[in-house]
């Protein structure tokens, strides 16, 4: 592309917080209405994009679903990102939860970085903090963690078993994001290498949002108990004694509904080849 006097616009990495609407930092909302262009994750919620993004500007749909469904590929967004900032746009890439927090913020800002295009990095309520909030579990809860580990295991073979060990002998916090298809793999580790039978595991489904589910179980009763079942994305998993807290702190009662939160995006040749404009 010939950039030539062309104009540069600039580029805002912000996070949208992780479902409930009002999680969203004020900095962001306020640069969600000056935007002229919105590349939005799938788990950022309607309300969101409904409320503050303004009139005229053009949002286009970029999630990723984890083999659920369609996913927009990385080098598309980079794209997406490159061809309105070039343009002079004032592009706003919104991310679900927090923008650094197992997310491809790399990419983004390597291709932002690149093409000499500004840009802010604006940050949001991660799913860890979230989850745990709106499920009565202090992640450091005095006398119970001093630590909070941030993981993942989305494929049964890529952690040593030597980590395994060590985080089965740590009195830290465990707080895995997207592992609820690998929990089995999960469980089995930790309690093959003795874990306190004390620290007990919650897996929340749809957290902060109105569909929020805790299920909580020893890891030992896990086969018993949650072994076998498919967890509604996203689900966080939490391992540690303080979630024996939420027995006594839980302040929003579990969903009675199974229904989806997020519903899946749009197939490829409706986000990809038309931008959806907000009109109201």
């Amino acid at each position: 592309m010939d950039i030539t006097n062309q104009h540069i616009g600039k580029v805002i990495l912000a996070g949208a917080g992780c479902g409930d609407p009002e999680l969203i930092t004020v900095k962001a909302a306020r640069y969600l209405q000056q935007a002229d262009v919105v590349l939005t994750d799938r788990l950022v919620s309607k309300e969101i994009l409904d409320k503050y993004v303004r009139k005229g500007a053009v949002v286009i749909y970029v999630g990723k679903q984890c083999r659920r469904g369609y996913s927009t590929p990385q080098q598309s967004i980079n794209s997406y990102i490159i061809e309105y900032a070039l343009q002079g746009k004032l592009v706003v890439r919104l991310k679900g939860g927090d923008v650094s927090i197992f997310s491809n913020i790399l990419d983004e800002l390597q291709t932002v970085v690149e093409h000499n295009i500004p840009y802010e990095i604006i940050p949001g309520v991660t799913a860890a903090l979230g989850a745990a909030s709106y499920a009565g579990i202090p992640l450091t809860g005095r006398g119970l963690s001093t630590a909070v580990r941030l993981l993942t295991s989305y494929k049964s073979d890529i952690v040593p078993d030597e980590y395994w060990k060590e985080l089965s002998q740590t009195t830290d916090t465990l707080v895995f994001y997207m592992s609820s298809e690998t929990l089995d793999n999960v469980v089995a580790n930790l309690v093959k290498y003795h874990i306190d039978p004390l620290k007990l595991m919650a897996v929340i489904e749809q957290a902060t949002t109105p569909l929020q589910h805790v299920h909580i179980s020893s890891l030992y009763e896990y086969e018993v108990n949650l072994k076998g079942r498919s967890f509604i994305s996203p689900s966080l998993v939490i391992i540690g004694k303080v979630v024996a807290l939420h027995e006594k702190f839980a302040w929003l009662p579990n969903a009675e509904s199974s229904d989806h939160y997020f519903k899946p995006v749009l197939p490829d040749s409706n986000l990809l080849n038309a931008a959806i404009h907000v009109g109201r």
